[in-house]
Order: C-alpha cells, then structure tokens, then sequence
C-alpha cells in the first residue's frame, strides 16, 4: 500500500523531564510513511517551552504551536491547525505506544473504511498502589464493558483511547469542542458518529498507561470523570446507559442505606453488600499482583465507583454551557 503522512498532534504541559522521550518514542516508530509532530504547549512551570523550542530546532518535522489557555482541547485544535497531514494521531507526552502503533493504526484505517481508530488503554502500575488500580481499571467491575479498557474483540465502538483520525473527519465535525475541559474524546467521537462516520476498536493498538499514584488524585480524576459525563449525557440526548448509571446509582444506595439504617438497621446491609461485592473481587483480580497490592483493591474501585457517582450527580447544568453543542441547540 501507499503510505499516508501522519500528523502527530500532542498537548503539553509541565511536561520537561518527559518530553524529549516522548517525541523520540514517535520519531522511532516503525512506519514507513512521512512524519510530522504539533507540540501544542500551553503555560507550563518549568522548562517544557525551553525543551519544545530544542526539539523543533533541532527536528524540522517538529512544529511548536502556543497553547495559552492550558486546556487539553485547545491544545488538541491548535496543534491540528499547525499540522498538515491527511492522517492525524493523538499521542499523550505519557503515553508508551508499541513500535508498529501507527502503522497498525493506518492499516485498519484502509481496511475499514473508519473515521477514527484506537486502542486499549493498557493500565500497568509501578507501585503496589498503581498495581491495585491498574487491576481495577482493567476490570468490568472496575470499568463496565469498555473494550478500549478491558480489551475484546475489534470492531465498531463508541469510543476509544486517544485515536488516529482521517482529516476530513475531523474538519466535518469541526474539531474538538472546547468546552468539554473532560471527556472532548467521547463527544467529538459521538459527533463523529452522527455524522456517518466509523469509530473503531483494534485490540492491537495497546498503549501503556500509568494510573494516578495517590488516592487523593484517583478520586480528582473520577470525580472530574463523572462530571463531564454527565455533560455529554445533557447535550446528546440518548447516550447515557446503565455502565454510566451504576456509579451514581450506588452512591444514592449506599448514601440511603448508612443513613436510613440508623432508623431500620436492616438498610445498612446495602452498603454491606456493596463492600462484600468489591472485597471479593480482590481474589480474581488480585492473582498475580504482589501481596501488598491485594488489599488496596476494593480501595481503587470503591474510589473510582463512588467519585465517578458524585461527580455525575453533583454535575451542575451551567458545566459546558457554553459548547457548540449547547449553543446549537438553544439557537
């Protein structure tokens, strides 16, 4: 086949000691077609700017674009107009792709006929913590059925983990929105969708992911999560389904179940069960971990189960008011 160029577009932010690795992580795949990376970089506090200027210095295939705002769909939109190719990726400056990554990614684009293809987000941990949640990320009692989560066969999805997209997709549907400060991948694949074109799912495509390193910043990130779900939710109607649900459902029941117990004991078995349920799912997720990983695992999924839940409740209806879709559908 003849080989497309590739657009690689990466959002950066405080990103100095990671970045050089991860674009010599691209310009080391083993794709036969041309190359040429974005680096969209917002307003970092260290050196990242410094280290951006380098690379493009030192690379002419490296372009570096401003990113004022920070913020992640910004920076995704500004480093797509500064680059040129037909077949555009998202790279993360954290993300460990395989050495075949894009070459797989643009096969199954000719082979499919898809708008966008991706992969799994293959959570591996460095920490016993990490371990734990890694485990639970890669779990439906962690995750649901997400395939680009716990893997399965490729075909058609909703969405996926980063994405190779086609140009001409990502001009139909204008973009990413910036509004959507989470979740912009799921909506703009969404749109995607609505407008004829194919998300697709190859397993092949498995990109290392390493999940956040405290309690604290796990639960930030569900909450945050939840929240924005709840967005996507508002604005496309018909999109919400019971894997989205389970979370806030099991807030409201264990919620009612400590308070209502103090007046009919028998409510407290609610919570009860739901600690039953995610203690033993320890012993098959747990198989294989280290001993001081095992018991951090109900830990890891009642954190993300009950901060996702929160936040799609507390979700307030002015967040992303201000997305085309918002504007759109009030015009």
């Amino acid at each position: 086949m003849s080989w497309p160029s590739v657009s690689v577009v990466m959002p950066v932010l405080n990103e100095e000691h990671h970045l050089a690795t991860a674009v010599e992580h691209v310009l080391e795949q083993d794709y036969p077609g041309e190359l040429e990376i974005a680096l969209a970089v917002g307003p970092s506090q260290d050196r990242t700017r410094e280290v951006a200027d380098g690379l493009a210095d030192a690379d002419p295939r490296i372009t570096v674009v401003e990113n004022p705002s920070g913020k992640t769909p910004s920076a995704l939109n500004a480093a797509i107009g500064a680059s040129s190719h037909e077949i555009v990726a998202r790279i993360d400056g954290h993300a460990m792709m395989p050495s075949d990554y894009l070459r797989v990614a643009v096969e199954t684009l000719e082979e499919t006929g898809a708008d966008n293809v991706g992969g799994i987000m293959a959570a591996e941990g460095v920490t016993p913590w990490e371990k734990a949640v890694a485990a639970a990320m890669t779990s439906r009692i962690g995750v649901g059925n997400a395939r680009f989560h716990t893997g399965g066969e490729g075909g058609p999805a909703d969405t996926v983990y980063l994405g190779v997209f086609r140009r001409s997709a990502l001009e139909r549907v204008e973009g990413y929105d910036e509004a959507f400060l989470r979740a912009q991948d799921w909506e703009m694949n969404h749109r995607i969708r609505q407008t004829g074109g194919t998300v697709w799912f190859q397993p092949r495509m498995r990109v290392t992911y390493r999940p956040r390193r405290t309690v604290r910043l796990l639960a930030k990130q569900y909450f945050h999560y939840g929240r924005w779900r709840r967005v996507v939710a508002r604005q496309h109607k018909g999109t919400i389904n019971m894997r989205y649900l389970a979370p806030p459902v099991a807030v409201a029941g264990n919620l009612a179940g400590l308070v209502g117990g103090f007046l009919w004991w028998p409510l407290w078995l609610v919570p009860a069960a739901y600690a039953a349920l995610v203690t033993a799912a320890t012993l098959p997720l747990g198989r294989g971990l280290p001993a001081a990983s095992r018991p951090m695992i109900p830990l890891a999924l009642a954190t993300m189960h009950m901060s996702w839940g929160v936040g799609f409740i507390t979700s307030p209806p002015s967040l992303g008011a201000d997305s085309r879709t918002a504007r759109a559908a009030r015009a």
